[in-house]
């Protein structure tokens, strides 16, 4: 979303009552113009990214709603009027009770928010306090998402943490009755993500700073400067008490990534993670779909109009693997022709995000592949105006693992979702005895992906490889 500049110096937009948002079309895409009341000045516009005028006024909402329900909308607020406000919605995610339907509403409810609290703070002129009151927001809504999971530490952490605040000292010891404070795994990982920010994607990013505040929240004021073998041995101990070993094996990765970095950038002379992590009997809590069950999604998909989103979003599911955001945010131009192939192309264009570098591919699709109708889908795209799915990203996932769980009778634990696709293609990729290096570029973990030189000399030797291998796992005699 670009944000254009048209207002006085000095106006701050939040500091007085807007006057009634004005939305207008430009070159076929949505604006939001927001004015100060009683005058024709200090204007603000932003780009709501879209030629959809519905999912336009949705998006504008959203941002002006959540920031007043979060109580943001006060640039003169304190940090300690925000605090208790932050205190109230974190304590309130983590007693409220919820139903099957309640807990489904509000995993889309706080995906709305965050995405609009990260519009706020990168668009709108917001003061310091407000800015640390949105960072603290966004912590608050991703563990309520694993509250809502049943996993309700990292919750219990943070209003722990925020009430805390208001019974601590203020008051600074003189230098001479100063120390050097002690390098934590919070100081240190945060250095690592301020270094990696520019080169891991959006979602990578913030994972693997969800997972760098649950080792620092076990090893606490530790001072990794002075740990030994023992301290790394212990946190292991307690990363198992609740968790599966799939996911300790993930979050043992990333602490023995960022403290070989801090020995590599010299802030530690010793690491001590050698051989934590576990090597064997690992099984990923996502498991993938049997292919009768393909089967049973694909036929579902093909009793769907040829106009219906869910129809083309569930069968590119199952065809080209993709992540369920890679997938969201498809537009009409990412449907192309490369060397004679149709494939869907996965890019950072408009705005869009991507996992990691080597996410960025194209992907063939296979005509026929479980019946997969590609010139049904191509006058689908045809129709489409910018984007292929117009909903938010919560939203989209929920209705499509909804469908997923409809339509296979699924418990709702989520060993089996959208993701769990992935899975299957990577499978009958295997099976089909596909070389590593093709089924990785389909997949988007290999570091050559075909993207890279997407109209390069190689270009449709590579695509055409892909195209072979996937109609050979894909289309069966």
């Amino acid at each position: 979303m670009t944000t254009n500049h048209h207002s006085q110096t000095g106006t701050n937009l939040l500091q007085t009552a807007l006057a009634k948002p004005y939305h207008y079309r430009r070159s076929g895409r949505y604006y939001l113009r927001l004015r100060p009341q009683g005058t024709a000045k200090g204007f603000y516009t932003l780009s709501l990214r879209t030629t959809d005028k519905a999912t336009a006024m949705t998006i504008s909402q959203d941002i002006l709603k959540t920031l007043k329900a979060y109580h943001f909308d006060n640039p003169e607020a304190t940090w300690d009027e925000l605090r208790e406000r932050l205190i109230d919605i974190a304590e309130s995610c983590l007693t409220m009770a919820h139903g099957d339907s309640s807990l489904v509403a509000y995993q889309m409810i706080n995906d709305e928010h965050h995405e609009a609290l990260r519009e706020a703070s990168a668009k709108l002129p917001l003061s310091v306090n407000q800015q640390r009151a949105v960072g603290k927001a966004l912590e608050i809504i991703e563990a309520a998402q694993e509250r809502l999971e049943g996993r309700p530490g990292k919750l219990v952490g943070i209003v722990e943490d925020l009430k805390g605040e208001a019974c601590s000292t203020s008051v600074a010891l003189s230098p001479s009755l100063s120390v050097l404070p002690p390098l934590t795994f919070k100081a240190l990982s945060a250095l690592y993500l301020d270094e990696h920010k520019e080169y891991a994607g959006e979602g990578t990013h913030r994972n693997v700073k969800s997972t760098c505040k649950i080792i620092a929240e076990i090893l606490g004021d530790l001072d990794l400067k002075t740990h030994t073998r023992e301290d790394m041995k212990n946190l292991r101990a307690k990363l198992y008490e609740g968790r599966a070993e799939g996911t300790v094996k993930r979050i043992l990765t990333t602490l023995s990534t960022v403290m070989k970095w801090a020995v590599n950038n010299d802030y530690l002379t010793k690491a001590l993670t050698e051989g934590l992590t576990p090597t064997k009997g690992i099984e990923s809590s996502r498991r993938a779909f049997s292919q009768d069950q393909v089967k049973t999604l694909m036929d579902h998909a093909k009793t769907l109009p040829l106009d219906a989103w869910q129809r083309w979003a569930l069968s590119l599911g199952v065809i080209t693997g993709t992540r369920i955001e890679e997938l969201r945010q498809l537009t009409k131009a990412d449907v192309k022709q490369v060397a004679g192939v149709w494939v869907i192309d996965i890019n950072r264009n408009d705005g869009k995000t991507a996992k990691t570098k080597n996410a960025l591919r194209v992907i063939p699709l296979t005509d026929e592949a479980y019946g997969f109708d590609l010139q049904a889908f191509r006058e689908f795209v045809d129709k489409a105006d910018y984007r292929l799915f117009t909903l938010g990203g919560g939203q989209f996932s929920v209705l499509l693992n909804g469908m997923l769980r409809d339509v296979l009778d699924l418990k709702a634990d989520r060993t089996q979702t959208f993701h769990s696709l992935r899975h299957s293609l990577a499978g009958a990729l295997k099976a089909a005895e596909v070389p590593v290096g093709t089924a990785e570029s389909i997949l988007g973990h290999a570091s050559g992906s075909i993207s890279y030189d997407l109209y390069g000399a190689g270009s449709a030797v590579e695509v055409n490889r892909m195209a072979e291998a996937l109609a050979k796992a894909l289309i069966k005699p």
